[in-house]
């Protein structure tokens, strides 16, 4: 199993929030137009925005989720953010799903 694991909204740890947002965002688009099978993507922190609409990326989250790939938002994120009700894509996942989807995956991929 490959687990995507995204824990921001923002690529890189530079100073420039809007450029790593983008940077998330362009990865996130070439994941979707590539053959790399991905079969759960896990949200956390800073990245359940990114399934609520309120960041970029989502329509490359839609197309993944259209060839198969499990989407699942921290719910205890969601709910410190106050984006519960705003989930748009995928289902509400726990920290129990996290640390089984890390433990169990073949690969996991980090890229924030």
């Amino acid at each position: 199993m490959t687990f995507l694991y995204l824990s921001s909204d923002c690529l890189g740890g530079g100073t420039d929030e809007e450029l790593g947002r983008k940077l998330l965002a362009l990865f996130l688009a070439k994941l979707a137009a590539s053959d790399i099978h991905v079969d759960l993507i896990g949200c956390v922190n800073g990245a359940v925005k990114l399934t609520t609409g309120e960041g970029q990326g989502l329509e490359s989250l839609k197309a993944l989720q259209g060839r198969g790939s499990r989407i699942a938002s921290c719910g205890t994120c969601l709910d410190h953010l106050g984006l519960r009700e705003s989930l748009r894509i995928g289902e509400v996942g726990s920290m129990d799903m996290t640390v089984q989807m890390l433990a169990g995956a073949d690969k996991v991929i980090r890229p924030c």
